[in-house]
Parts: C-alpha cells; sequence; structure tokens
C-alpha cells in the first residue's frame, strides 16, 4: 500500500472515529446529566422516579425516568448503543492502521525493549484485553460496592497499566496505549454490561415478570464509569501529536496527572448538574488546575547545559544519517517513496534544518519521536548535539 493510500484510509477512519465519538461522548454528557436533572413532581406516573423538563431549538421537552421499569414498552425503544460500538471499531481501526501497520515504527523502540513488530502487536492485543478483565474483576468484587475505593483501584490500574508500557512500547506507542486501553473498557462497558443488562430488564417485561433493579444499579455504575474516563481519554488518544507528554523518562506520571485533571473536572460538573452547590464541590476544580500545572511542569523541557560548539558540518552529518531519508525533496525509505515527505519538511539543506528548527527540536531532540522507531539508532549525544546547534542559530 502506498504511502499517500494509507494517509487517505487513516484520515477517513480518524474522521470518522471523531463522528462516532463525538456521538458517544455527546449522549454520555447528555444521560449523566439528566439523570441528575430529574426531580420528584406532585403528579407522576406510576413507577417514575423522577421527571425532567427541558428546552431546546424551538421546543419543549418532557423525559419520565422510571425507578426500574414501566409496566409495557412500545415498539420503537431506541438503543444508544451504535454510537459506542463504532467508536470502539473505528477506533481499533485506526490502531490497525496506524500502529499495527508499521508495528515495527510506530510501537517498538529499540532502546526501551527489543521486540519484533509481531510481538508488540501481540502484546497490545493481550494488555487490551487484560485491561478489560482487571477492571470488571474489581467492578464486580466487593471493592466495587465501595466507590471511593473502586475509583482508587481503576487509577491504579490505568497508572500502572501506563507504568508496563513505557517498559514495552516506544514512547508515543506507550500513551496510545493507554488511551486504547482505557477506551475498550469503556465500550466493554456498553457491550458487556449496561446493553445487555437492559436486555434482561427488557425480557422480563415482555414476559409479565417483575425486572431486577440490581441491573439498572450495575448498569448506571458502568455508565458513571464512562463519563468520568471521557475527559482523561481524549488527550491520550491526541498524544501522538504531542511527543512533550512521553518524552519524560517516568511519563506514566503524566498519565497520573491527566487522569486526575479530567476526573476532577467532571466530577465537578457533574455534582453541580447533580444539584450540588458549586462552592461545595468547588475544591476539585482547584485539585485539576493544580493538576494541570504539575503536567505543564511536569513535561517541560529541561535545562540545556552549555557545552562545545556544533558545526554546520556536524548537525549536517547527523541529519543526512538520520533524517533525509524520509525527509527530503525525493524521500529515499521504502515507505515514502515516489510521495512528498511527511508534513512536506525537507531537510536535506542547512536552510531547512533551520526553517523547521522548532519542530525538529520538538520532535528528534526534546520528544525523541523521530526517527520513527529509532530504526537508525540516534544516540542521545547525537540529539543533543543537533539541539545544541539549532538554539545557537
Amino acid at each position: 500500500m502506498t504511502a499517500f493510500a494509507l494517509d487517505w484510509l487513516n484520515l477517513a477512519l480518524r474522521w470518522f472515529h471523531l463522528i462516532v465519538g463525538i456521538a458517544w461522548i455527546g449522549a454520555s454528557f447528555h444521560f449523566i446529566w439528566l439523570d441528575y436533572s430529574l426531580r420528584a413532581r406532585e403528579r407522576m406516573n406510576a413507577g417514575v422516579s423522577g421527571t425532567s423538563w427541558m428546552v431546546h431549538g424551538g421546543g419543549f421537552y418532557h423525559v419520565e425516568k422510571y425507578q426500574v421499569a414501566p409496566a409495557t414498552l412500545p415498539d420503537d425503544l431506541h438503543w444508544f448503543k451504535w454510537e459506542a460500538y463504532l467508536t470502539f471499531i473505528s477506533g481499533f481501526a485506526l490502531l490497525g492502521v496506524q500502529y499495527y501497520w508499521n508495528a515495527s515504527a510506530f510501537l517498538v523502540d529499540p532502546a526501551v525493549l527489543r521486540i519484533t513488530g509481531p510481538e508488540a502487536v501481540l502484546i497490545s492485543l493481550l494488555s487490551l484485553a487484560a485491561g478489560w478483565f482487571i477492571y470488571d474483576a474489581l467492578c464486580r468484587s466487593r471493592i466495587g460496592e465501595n466507590t471511593p475505593v473502586l475509583a482508587v483501584c481503576v487509577f491504579v490500574l490505568i497508572v500502572g497499566a501506563a507504568a508496563i508500557f513505557t517498559h514495552v512500547f516506544s514512547g508515543r506507542g506507550a500513551f496510545i496505549h493507554v488511551g486504547a486501553m482505557v477506551g475498550t473498557i469503556m465500550a466493554a462497558n456498553v457491550f458487556r454490561v449496561i446493553i445487555p443488562n437492559q436486555k434482561i430488564v427488557t425480557a422480563d417485561l415482555l414476559a409479565g415478570r417483575v425486572p431486577d433493579a440490581k441491573y439498572g444499579k450495575m448498569g448506571k455504575q458502568r455508565s458513571l464509569h464512562n463519563n468520568y474516563l471521557t475527559l482523561p481519554v481524549l488527550l491520550f488518544m491526541v498524544s501522538n501529536h504531542y511527543p512533550f507528554l512521553y518524552a519524560h523518562p517516568q511519563s506514566w506520571m503524566v498519565v497520573a496527572l491527566i487522569v486526575l485533571t479530567g476526573g476532577m473536572v467532571r466530577h465537578f460538573l457533574n455534582r453541580v448538574d447533580a444539584g450540588d452547590e458549586p462552592r461545595k464541590v468547588a475544591w476539585a476544580l482547584p485539585v485539576a488546575a493544580v493538576a494541570l500545572v504539575a503536567t505543564i511542569a511536569y513535561t517541560a523541557p529541561r535545562g540545556h547545559a552549555g557545552g562545545d560548539a556544533v558545526t554546520e558540518a556536524q548537525a549536517t552529518k547527523i541529519v543526512q544519517t538520520h533524517c533525509v531519508m524520509c525527509h527530503a525533496a525525493k524521500p529515499t525509505h521504502e515507505a515514502f517513496k515516489g510521495n512528498p515527505p511527511p508534513k512536506n519538511v525537507m531537510l536535506d539543506t542547512v536552510e531547512g534544518l533551520r526553517r523547521h528548527a522548532q519542530q525538529v527540536l520538538a520532535q528528534a531532540v526534546d520528544g525523541k519521536a523521530m526517527p520513527l522507531g529509532n530504526e537508525t539508532g540516534m544516540t542521545d549525544a547525537e540529539r543533543a548535539a543537533l539541539g545544541a546547534f539549532l538554539r545557537q542559530n
């Protein structure tokens, strides 16, 4: 497959993933808000626990929520499931096109762990499955009955997985796998718990049986988990565009801070939607702010000690060895032959190197994201020398 065709496939999948992801996230945000907005009224139908009044698009809406379920169901009952399913399917397809197809370049970094591309893909698949089974076991255990303890355990699971990923995959591969694991957990919550439980309740109603309230309670728990995980997973999924996120040797700490930031923001919004006075939950915002500032400080480029001046010839040699096979007017790298250089960045001249200095610093020097998979074996000393040349020029 040519680089051009692969880019278009990547773009099409990414576009579709964004569309269905927005639909899923929008539904999650709306229904959590709706659940918290329900109020008991003087006049409500039998079995209704609360109602909500809304106005939107020039019309008024009145929504009822039943404590368990209504006595009968209409033929046009809508199931909110395909938004989640298609988000997962398109995301997994994108993971395959972007990372599995070129696993040796995008997932593997010999400086982290010497594994082959197929081995990296196998580890990826097993880790995504393991994340779901561990999370699901936690929720079904006695721990799942204690919300604060469960929240801490899920937090530890995500951060622990991030730490393991940083010792297996490349920097960008590790971060994308945190997002992929969390996304898998969220989609599996819908596929394995929420929808099956709703089907059990529906079957009981159709058979004339009284549904067990535990199924709705379990589904609500998983739906709320998905809501809290939404903001962090969004950042993880775009992390490959920002090497500074995973450039730090202990980038798992960045994961921890991102989860804390997103979780606290969602908590504040959810509790306000639930009717709590903002001042009573305002503590969540400073916690989120401190975590975000800590993330920025943690990912900031470290100071660069002065040293011997790097000559133009030395810098050119480094670039010729590690960069120009892709970033030249006519790339010689097998993946880009006959195509323009990636991002149209050409580094085969000193002028081009200086023109794209900030990108080179971000991607190859500070971020260590390039060369892909470090297939040319660029050393830290070479990165430092190239950085010194660009900063002194």
